[in-house]
């Protein structure tokens, strides 16, 4: 059996309003009220995972899988979206090697979070800790996402793919 390295991308965006809730890789994040406008419970980190994930593998991105128009996804946990992604591209004999994000956020502040984050992604992957990078950055103050009225996660991955000759 040969094994071959592809890569994947993912990016996903969602406003931001008072009165909900910021979830960032399954972790529930302090933010004085503010938080994500989705149909499930807005994990932008997560379902850009999924994304990059889905892609690698050569597979249908997150809006096939899960679409917002279909009610049983109303504010469902992103990470169990993640769980069926994990299912999807072990089908396609593919395995996460690592993963690589960065999330653009003005305002709260992500470092006391990061480690958590972290912890949470590599456990739901059953990755080590070490191949679990997550980054945040601001927008300096430009355009909507430096207003705060967004954000907005990039994640690329590499699997391995089994393959028969």
């Amino acid at each position: 059996m040969t094994q071959i390295f592809r890569t994947g991308f993912g990016f996903d965006v969602h406003r931001l309003a008072e009165g909900e809730e910021l979830v960032l890789g399954g972790v529930a994040i302090e933010s004085e009220g503010i938080g994500t406008v989705a149909h499930s419970d807005g994990d932008v980190l997560v379902h850009a995972l999924c994304d990059a994930m889905l892609g690698g593998a050569g597979l249908p991105d997150i809006g096939i899988h899960f679409p917002d128009t279909d009610p049983d996804f109303r504010g469902v946990d992103s990470m169990r979206l993640l769980e069926r992604v994990i299912e999807l591209i072990s089908d396609a004999e593919c395995s996460l090697v690592n993963i690589d994000a960065t999330i653009v956020l003005e305002r709260p502040k992500l470092s006391p979070y990061r480690e958590a984050i972290r912890t949470s992604l590599a456990t739901a992957l059953g990755l080590p800790e070490d191949r679990v990078s997550i980054k945040a950055t601001t927008h300096e103050r430009l355009g909507p996402f430096g207003a705060g009225e967004g954000i907005a996660t990039y994640v690329t991955v590499m699997l391995a793919q089994r393959i028969t000759e």
